[in-house]
């Protein structure tokens, strides 16, 4: 395939997939507290249904690397939309919560091949000089997922059966097939690496199991004695990994990429920030519908103004970097965006709607110009031969992030309510208030893992020259 077609093509191909993907995130949240009327049970105990997915994403995303080198970009970013299309018709046929977790579950194991998997395309087609630009590019189409999302599934659970929000990506989904057999290009490894099987096995258990403890912690599904046994294997099990990887030739995630600084503060760092904001889709239509009484469809139309900036950030935020560094927009960036979850505790019943709006636009502005360094300067000095591991532990430390992030919103949403009913508004309103500021004063304290960085760091990337 000529490398200018593939060029001017695969910004796109990924760009659509990324559109389901942030399309199914978006258009779920705004669903929740209907899908949880329907199914008969509380909104925050449908949390498994959000998280399921983003974990089975995090189990799953290490192995992505090595299957796209082992069979190559075109057929596994193929096999990855398809499945997730057939998930998505699943999760509209599931008639309780447990076949939606599970469809969901499927769901996520096909997103987990796409994201890295596309990313690495990227990576690997673009120069480091053209490659800010090329990620920009693809995330500009795939926010009109989000831009979409809260609005249409408003508008879907008003006035259509719930189901109906997972049926609408089945055709943007066939599209996104028809482009990739013509547009995808076939990148794979002569010869590829054995997979570290024992390290899947250890690291997507730890992981899976952690992630479990967290999302059943103050339900009392469990006494404290099993969780803190369980939640004690679980780091057993990282830990285990993290032993197995130092000591084997091929580990599943190379640990020794953290000796890159860029890269570890990018990925380090963007996970403690990501912690912050893993919730904040989650919480704030629960804010919206349950604590203020919006409708469905309006609390989607609230979450409009925060995709409407992202896009508008990206356009600029090239232009952002090379003025300013990565050094200096990561560390006052990240104090904005805790600012700007602060800011949602000011809201109650009786505040103006311009106002709501115009925390929406910030938080869209600020968080839009923290992913778009986060994620490319973790390129910055990584090799090509390294771009799929690179990929991999990114993607995969950026989904743990989320799954963390949501996982810690409702722990302390649900801490902060107590065995106040969901159903009192004011109750609720307080306890996200204090949700919030939480959040926001965790991301703020994330600030600080940014001044490790050096002043020069990343210009390969932001301005085309080479690091000093």
């Amino acid at each position: 395939m000529d490398s200018q077609a593939v060029k001017r093509y695969l910004p796109w191909v990924v760009a659509i997939a990324l559109f389901m993907e942030h399309l199914n995130t978006t258009i779920l949240n705004t669903a929740v507290p209907s899908i949880a009327h329907s199914l008969g049970v509380t909104p925050l105990s449908l949390k498994a249904v959000v998280s399921s997915y983003v974990l089975s994403l995090a189990v799953c995303i290490p192995v992505s690397g090595w299957m796209a080198d082992r069979f190559g970009t075109r057929r596994v970013f193929g096999a990855a939309v398809g499945l997730f299309t057939f998930s998505c018709i699943l999760c509209g046929l599931a008639w309780n919560v447990p076949m939606l977790v599970a469809a969901r579950i499927l769901q996520g194991v096909g997103a987990a091949m796409m994201l890295p998997v596309g990313r690495l395309a990227i990576v690997r087609t673009f120069p480091k000089s053209e490659l800010l630009a090329a990620m920009n590019f693809v995330i500009i189409p795939a926010l009109i997922g989000p831009l979409l999302g809260p609005t249409v599934g408003g508008l879907i659970v008003h006035w259509l059966p719930w189901q109906t929000v997972f049926l609408v990506n089945v055709p943007v989904g066939l599209a996104a097939l028809w482009m990739i057999r013509r547009h995808m290009p076939d990148y794979r490894v002569d010869n590829p690496k054995p997979l570290d099987v024992v390290g899947l096995a250890l690291f997507g258990s730890g992981i899976a199991l952690l992630s479990w403890v967290l999302e059943i912690f103050g339900e009392h599904y469990l006494d404290a004695t099993s969780i803190g046994i369980l939640l004690a294997l679980s780091l057993c099990l990282l830990a285990a990994y993290g032993w197995h990887a130092r000591h084997h030739l091929y580990p599943l995630l190379q640990l020794a990429l953290f000796r890159t600084r860029t890269f570890r503060v990018a990925v380090a760092g963007g996970f403690v920030t990501r912690l912050g904001l893993g919730g904040l889709p989650f919480l704030l239509p629960l804010f919206y519908q349950l604590g203020l009484g919006f409708p469905a469809w309006q609390s989607g139309l609230l979450m409009m103004p925060a995709a409407a900036a992202a896009m508008f950030m990206k356009i600029i935020s090239i232009r952002v970097l090379r003025q300013f560094g990565y050094r200096t927009v990561l560390i006052v960036n990240t104090v904005m965006i805790g600012l700007t979850i602060s800011l949602f505790a000011t809201v109650d019943a009786d505040t103006a709607i311009g106002w709501i709006v115009a925390i929406g636009l910030a938080q869209g502005f600020f968080n839009s110009l923290q992913f778009s360094s986060m994620n490319s300067m973790a390129y910055a000095d990584v090799g090509v031969d390294e771009a799929s591991m690179a990929s991999t532990i990114a993607s995969s430390m950026q989904q743990l992030s989320v799954s963390f992030g949501l996982a810690f919103a409702s722990i302390v949403a649900a801490w902060y309510l107590g065995d106040l009913p969901q159903s009192d508004r004011a109750a609720v309103t307080v306890a996200l208030h204090h949700a919030f500021l939480t959040l926001g004063g965790l991301t703020i304290l994330s600030s600080l893992s940014f001044w490790s960085l050096r002043q020069h760091d990343g210009d390969n990337v932001s301005r085309g020259t080479t690091a000093v």
